[in-house]
């Protein structure tokens, strides 16, 4: 039996019901998950560090210390430990990562009417933001890029202060790979903290980590929820669910290819989901044989067999306009364009985190390396929402210096509306003047 379902539509409409399943995929039990997060994030609130130090202990360090923070010659040691290829590679990450959120930037702007009113937006960078970077398995798999691609649009942002939390290890050490990364970006406070009682020191602080202004980074359902039940005290960058890609493929595609591509979201965990649109039931055959085969050869198997089999599909539709409709219904954060005329295409895509053209396109090249970031929205919200950004870690406030004169030639027309709204005394400020 193949991993991967075979779904042959006569025509894009016909989505709305065969793709019901895929709604079911938000992350389970997060009912149960609320009311412990709600406990974690009080207990942090009332007891700060103690609570910090008892959910360490429990969950990453039996023996940890309580020292919270890593001094700075803590930081270069760990780097420094760091082999010097690997150190490179991800210098190299970071500057095509920068330049591209570099483009990003926005300016404080006024505007001077006629009359002599100013008008306009100054541009700020928040004060102080937190990083979560997750340690992986054990600590053992650290999300380097992560790091990177929640770091620097913060650093180009311009904010002063940046806190970075990733839990340690069972040692109480934090992964030298992460400290390299701050090493590199030249970020000193880092805490030996994680799960959802650090993103509770972040949003309400502790005695010895200041609160934030905004939240970003991913990890697992506990800190989803935490950044869900702490926004509004704070800001984050989105609510992310499991990863997810959406290719579409005509007859100039490798097979070989598509299929390492679906796997490689497939990999992530069993909840992820990977999803090929193709025009031609033979090359949907051939590809559900690929995946088999090369599933079986990765490391990750079971993980990726479970996401194929339970979130995955093939999509068989009568032509790529029919696909494109479908695509932009499902709104994938990952959108894999592999055919013959990608640019050509693009116009049609109005729903998608981001979009990989051409064959060469492969979408752990925007994970790891291009410069665009991969914190992009799932499940859906790539229909009203976008990629974590400089804009992220900003904040705009508008300006207004109006004149005597716009204030004389407008008075009446402001005290009609205020007066509309039953607000006599808005109204009377400004005939007042």
């Amino acid at each position: 039996m193949a991993l991967c379902r075979i779904i042959t539509l006569q025509n894009d409409r016909e989505w709305a019901t065969a793709g019901q399943w895929l709604k079911n995929r938000a992350n389970p039990g997060s009912a149960d998950v609320e009311g412990k997060v709600r406990e974690i994030l009080e207990n942090v609130r009332t007891n700060g560090d103690e609570a910090l130090c008892q959910y360490t202990r429990e969950f990453d360090c039996p023996d940890f210390s309580g020292a919270l923070r890593l001094n700075e010659q803590d930081i270069a040691l760990g780097a420094a430990s760091v082999s010097s290829e690997d150190r490179e590679v991800i210098a190299q990450a970071a500057g095509n990562i920068r330049a591209f959120h570099e483009e990003q930037k926005e300016k404080t702007w006024l505007q001077m009417r006629p009359d002599g009113s100013i008008l306009g937006q100054i541009v700020n960078p928040v004060s102080r933001a937190g990083l979560y970077v997750p340690g992986g398995k054990g600590g053992n798999t650290p999300l380097v890029s992560s790091f990177l691609m929640n770091a620097i649009p913060a650093l180009v942002a311009g904010v002063p202060d940046i806190a970075v939390c990733t839990p340690p290890r069972s040692d109480g050490s934090v992964n030298p790979v992460i400290l390299a990364a701050a090493h590199l970006l030249d970020i000193h406070e880092v805490y030996c903290v994680g799960g959802a009682w650090a993103i509770a020191a972040l949003a309400y602080g502790t005695q010895s980590i200041a609160p934030v202004d905004v939240i970003a980074g991913p990890g697992n359902i506990f800190v989803t929820t935490a950044k869900r039940m702490v926004q509004g005290t704070v800001g984050i960058d989105m609510i992310a669910g499991p990863s997810e890609v959406c290719v579409i493929a005509d007859g100039s595609a490798n097979i070989r290819w598509l299929a390492a591509d679906l796997l490689s979201q497939a990999e992530h965990d069993t909840l992820a989901s990977a999803i090929c649109i193709v025009t031609d039931p033979l090359q949907a055959k051939a590809l559900a044989e690929e995946l088999d085969e090369q599933c079986r050869k990765l490391p990750r198997a079971k993980i990726a067999s479970r996401s194929l089999e339970d979130w995955g599909a093939i999509v068989v539709v009568p032509s790529l306009s029919e696909a494109l409709s479908i695509a932009n219904q499902i709104a994938p954060e990952h959108l894999e364009l592999c055919i013959r005329s990608p640019w050509e295409t693009l116009p049609y895509i109005k729903n998608a985190g981001a979009v990989f053209l051409g064959h060469h396109s492969p979408e752990p090249v925007g994970d790891y390396f291009a410069g665009p970031n991969h914190v992009l929205p799932t499940l859906g919200t790539a229909r009203f929402s976008s990629a974590l950004s400089v804009q992220t870690f900003c904040k705009k406030t508008s300006i207004i210096g109006t004149s005597r004169n716009f204030l004389r030639d407008n008075k009446d027309s402001i005290a009609r509306l205020a007066r509309l709204e039953a607000l006599e005394a808005h109204a009377l400020s400004v005939e007042a003047r």
